[in-house]
């Protein structure tokens, strides 16, 4: 979670490939961004992705397609969910397909439909083949994984994309790239105190018109995005550090006690103490 806002995917190999399978910890994963079309297969427990302020429960063994650029957050229930994650950064792929990145997916199971149904099974099931193998820790994981993702890529764009991109406002998209500058300029600063008026001045924008407008965008306060991305660190560092709570709390931002005790329950179901406990344990 060090790298919430953009994320640095790093590539297995000159096709732009990176994948892997991850054990959500639980609890909130903050608004992102980052270049690479996303893949995610959830694997087991239940998940909810929020993708330019639209909420979806994720479906266990059915991809969930987030195309590049696109703002997103996950909130997890429970320890213990795992995923196959996959990020392909198309451009590496031009050889295979001219203006591969002028094509845009879209494809989640609440859009699919009965016609296009069959081809997304068969993109379930080259996955659900990527799972066993890595399962079964062939030496040859890593060059049949790679092969498997080339298919399922291209049944992707073959079956459920266009060669143009939806066609969007200059003000839409002028709103997405004001919040991905505040999602990265609130990963860079968390740890300072930062005021809406500093974000409001970040952007140009006045005041109030930027509570308004981020509200709108993202569904939820600037505020409480703010507090959810320092409880996220904060839940992070209890984890892998033997800081004290105060210590940590102090050190991702939050200075008001009970502000920090009431977001960290309503994100995690928890209290920092039984995290820190149930990790020492």
């Amino acid at each position: 979670m060090s790298q919430a806002f953009n994320e640095i995917i790093l590539e297995t190999s000159s096709l732009g490939i990176q994948f892997a399978f991850r054990t959500k910890e639980g609890g909130y994963s903050p608004l992102h961004w980052h270049d690479e079309l996303e893949i995610m297969y959830p694997l087991n427990g239940e998940v909810d992705i929020s993708v330019e302020g639209k909420t979806s429960r994720l479906k266990n063994k059915y991809p969930f397609i987030i195309e590049s650029r696109r703002v997103h957050s996950t909130y997890t229930y429970g320890p213990g969910s795992m995923f196959l994650c996959i990020h392909i950064f198309k451009k590496n792929l031009q050889e295979y397909l001219p203006g591969i990145e002028e094509y845009w997916i879209d494809c989640t199971p609440e859009t699919v439909d009965d016609e296009h149904f069959p081809k997304y099974l068969e993109i379930c099931q080259l996955l659900e083949q990527m799972t066993r193998l890595y399962m079964e820790d062939s030496p040859t994981f890593l060059m049949e994984a790679e092969g498997i993702i080339l298919q399922v890529l291209a049944k992707l764009i073959r079956h459920f994309s266009t060669n143009v991109a939806p066609l969007v406002s200059a003000k839409d998209i002028l709103a997405m790239e004001r919040v991905r500058k505040v999602i990265d300029y609130v990963e860079k600063n968390f740890r300072e105190p930062i005021s809406l008026q500093e974000i409001a001045d970040e952007l140009g924008l006045g005041r109030e018109y930027f509570c308004r407008f981020f509200k709108k965008s993202m569904g939820i306060s600037f505020i409480s995005y703010l507090n959810d991305v320092r409880a996220s660190h904060i839940y992070q560092d209890l984890i892998h550090t033997n800081d004290s709570i105060q210590t940590i709390m102090e050190k991702n931002g939050f200075t008001n006690q009970k502000l920090f005790n009431r977001t960290f329950k309503e994100l995690y179901g928890c209290t920092p103490s039984q995290v820190r406990k149930e990790t020492s344990s």
